[in-house]
């Protein structure tokens, strides 16, 4: 049987999972496509991580470089994330007539198009399907299933983090603060967990679905990104009561004008599938214009799911050598990169939606009716005002405002007026509502 070797950068959670996967699967994963996987070597800048396994037959060594110039191997599996060495070491792979596996969302975010066209002047295939929900296979859905449709939205809850503090802050009635350490410490969030709670991860996935939904080179400068940091157990208490969940949601449409690309804490109705997305797990809505809404749903990231994505994609490759192809017939991004074409970005002056707002207020006669006409000198027209509150009129207090649909510059323009009024207290809260989901 023909054999595909494989060298691996890296050997933290994710590539331990692959090399598990290889091991205690590789005989039916051979025979699904009718090649041997075969892990060769592992290059990792901490050789004694490896020593719990059991790796005989496999050559393990500091030496990255190495690796990506070893002769003797047909594919790099590129797990040591961020952007740099791994740009170096994957555009020196794919020079040396290797074929590319990675994980790497921020790579193919940021630094995809560069890699796409090395990847192609060498007639080699650089594959990403783990960079994205883990085990969810939705890269190949949007890229392969859907591919005779027009995309015209994908709505995600694509960090597990978020989605986890979420869930947890709404059951147990926790601060922000207190579900953060309590998913720390379970191993759900990083020490340093900016790049989840910030929607950084999220916007990096968005870019990639984008770019294959729209064919178009990855955009992650043009997507406008919102965090969860400033969303409090308050503001969880009152979309429940509303009839609403908070999730972070990354949203594609497209537009006449261009598209819409945003992550962002949504209120989102109960009863729609997204609000019903808890815990670790993610879920991705995309809706085509003949297929309508398909829905993708598992775990986004982990050991095992993310290997499982990475593994998948090397038994296509494996499939491909036994089929005598030196690359997939499939191109990274749907189409051949001279048909890519950039697509304007829809700003968010111009986003139209519902809106909740949330201010502190002190309760005094007039104070509502002077907030009211403020909005509605904007074109902000209310739909429900919700308020508790202190004992006394020197106690702030929380109003709680959904508007109808509004646009974002003119709810920005009268907020920075309510925000100069005497009687309210700190900065409102906004966080932008989403229908249609279903």
């Amino acid at each position: 049987m023909k054999e595909l070797r494989v060298g691996m950068l890296g050997f933290g959670t994710v590539a331990r999972g692959v090399a598990s996967l290889l091991r205690q699967n590789g005989r039916v994963i051979a025979e699904r496509c009718g090649i041997e996987l075969r892990l060769t070597r592992i290059s990792t800048r901490n050789p004694n991580k490896t020593a719990a396994m059991n790796l005989d037959g496999i050559a393990v060594d500091a030496d990255v470089d190495a690796l990506v110039e070893d002769p003797t191997i047909d594919c790099v599996v590129e797990l040591i994330g961020g952007l740099d060495p791994a740009e170096r070491l994957v555009t020196t792979a794919l020079n040396r007539g290797k074929h590319v596996v990675t994980a790497n969302k921020a790579l193919i975010a940021e630094r995809g198009m560069a890699l796409f066209s090395v990847a192609h002047s060498n007639n080699k295939d650089l594959c990403f399907e783990a960079s994205v929900a883990g085990a969810v296979p939705i890269v190949k859905a949007i890229r392969e299933s859907l591919a005779a449709n027009r995309i015209e939205s994908i709505h995600g809850v694509l960090n597990g983090t978020c989605n986890y503090i979420l869930t947890e802050m709404r059951e147990r009635k926790l601060s922000f603060a207190q579900t953060l350490a309590e998913a720390q410490e379970k191993g759900y969030a990083e020490a340093d967990p900016s790049f989840d709670i910030d929607g950084i991860d999220t916007a990096h996935k968005l870019a990639i679905l984008a770019a294959i939904a729209w064919s178009m080179p990855p955009d992650f400068g043009g997507i406008h990104i919102e965090g969860i940091r400033h969303i409090t157990d308050s503001d969880i208490a009152w979309a429940n009561e509303m009839g609403y969940r908070i999730k972070l949601l990354a949203i594609a449409k497209h537009r006449p004008e261009g598209l819409e690309l945003r992550v962002q804490p949504t209120l989102v109705p109960l009863g729609t599938m997204v609000s019903q997305v808890e815990g670790v797990f993610n879920a991705i809505f995309v809706r085509g214009d003949h297929a309508g809404i398909t829905m993708y749903h598992g775990r986004g990231a982990g050991e095992h799911p993310t290997a499982s994505a990475v593994v998948a994609d090397l038994m296509d490759l494996g499939r491909n050598l036994r089929a005598g192809l030196s690359s997939t017939r499939v191109p990274p991004l749907s189409v051949a990169n001279d048909h890519l074409h950039p697509i304007p970005i829809h700003g968010m002056d111009h986003l139209e939606c519902e809106y909740y707002l949330r201010l502190a207020i002190l309760d005094r006669p007039g104070v509502l009716a002077e907030i009211t006409a403020i909005l509605a000198r904007h074109g902000i027209s209310i739909d429900a005002i919700h308020q508790k509150g202190g004992a006394t009129l020197s106690e702030a207090v929380s109003l709680v405002i959904v508007t109808h649909q509004c646009r974002e510059m003119d709810l920005q323009t009268s907020l920075a007026v309510l925000e100069g009024l005497e009687t309210v207290r700190g900065k409102p809260v906004v966080i932008r509502m989403e229908s249609g989901l279903n």
